[in-house]
């Protein structure tokens, strides 16, 4: 309904109203910035947990239909490291250092589209397996780049 400007220019107006009706009502134990306005509803956390456990369900079958050596990223980087060692020249003439993020991207953001740095039990990036695999590839004995 809102645009994003909107949206802000909404909660400020809301916000001001509600600072106007404690005012006029003489209500004084009110601390700024201790507000219940930005707390969501029962309604709203089992519309927002229905709407990510349906995000999550969709992204799984994002690569359901893709071979297996295709959407996973240990596999795809073997197949370069197979190409630098028995190719080097063009493996280096054809930036693949370069082009590897842009190949990856789509793989490594389904993966972290449930990771949450915020949550108390969060798993760190370090330790998720696309991480060590860019680490295992980049660590590699022949590495010129």
């Amino acid at each position: 309904i809102y645009g994003e400007n909107n949206s802000s220019e909404f909660v400020t107006k809301h916000r001001t109203c509600r600072r106007q009706m404690r005012e006029r009502s003489g209500e004084g134990d009110h601390h700024e910035g201790m507000s219940s306005d930005d707390e969501l509803t029962l309604t709203e956390v089992t519309e927002f947990q229905k709407s990510k456990d349906n995000i999550l369900e969709d992204s799984r079958k994002v690569f359901e239909d893709v071979h297996a050596d295709f959407c996973d990223i240990r596999k795809i980087l073997l197949k370069f490291q197979e190409w630098k060692e028995k190719f080097p020249d063009s493996y280096c003439d054809a930036y693949i250092s370069f082009c590897l993020p842009k190949l990856l991207n789509p793989l490594i953001r389904v993966q972290l589209i449930n990771w949450n740095p915020l949550e108390q039990n969060f798993t760190e990036m370090e330790e998720m397996p696309w991480f060590r695999a860019l680490e295992e590839f980049s660590d590699t004995k022949n590495v010129s780049e």
